[in-house]
């Protein structure tokens, strides 16, 4: 199995990095035919502007940017995407949403057609999202977070492409001294991905 990790933080020393460093390093560790590839957006230079090119793009009327035939390359030669981000405003970064924006095209991760029908591509991408907070679990569930995140990223993103979320976990309290809590589960989480089933 070929995973793909996406990481979207600024600081290559930040919890959010060693996090994905363990997902990556147990998936490896859980199975010898497994690979990993790892991406930080923030360190590649990943612009998250929709720009005119992308529209034009999405109207049918040029060719796909570059940068986005790059990652779609990435992606099509993975079986799991798992995503890693810390929580800003109860919702991915601006790079990695503006990553969704411009990677997820119509024509690549759906489709619709004259009839106006859905056709979801992307059935065979496996995905997990590993989202960092710095809040508790009980203020995601007092305000109702962590229902409008499913919402939002797994229904919107996700069950819109038809590209099934195999897990999504909140590591909360991320700056209460949760950090070797936080990289054991990274590690529970990379051999669930990595480990085959029967």
């Amino acid at each position: 199995m070929h995973t793909h990790i996406v990481v979207a933080h600024p600081e290559p020393a930040s919890l959010t990095h060693a996090v994905a460093a363990r997902i990556g390093e147990a998936i490896v560790n859980a199975d010898a035919d497994n690979t990993v590839t790892s991406v930080d957006l923030m360190a590649e230079g990943f612009d998250p502007r929709f720009n005119a090119q992308d529209h034009a793009f999405f109207r049918r009327t040029t060719t796909l940017p570059a940068d986005v035939a790059a990652e779609h390359a990435r992606l099509d030669a993975a079986d799991a995407l798992v995503l890693v981000y810390p929580l800003y405003w109860w919702s991915f970064p601006a790079l990695l949403k503006g990553w969704i924006d411009r990677v997820f095209t119509q024509g690549w991760a759906y489709d619709e057609g004259a009839d106006g029908k859905v056709e979801k591509k992307l059935q065979r991408l496996q995905v997990h999202l590993v989202g960092l907070g710095g809040a508790g679990q009980q203020m995601i569930d007092r305000r109702g977070y962590g229902a409008a995140m499913k919402t939002q990223i797994e229904q919107g993103i996700f069950d819109y492409c038809g590209a099934p979320v195999l897990s999504s976990t909140l590591l909360l309290d991320a700056d209460s001294g949760m950090a070797e809590a936080h990289l054991q589960t990274a590690v529970d989480i990379g051999r669930k991905i990595g480990t085959p089933a029967p």
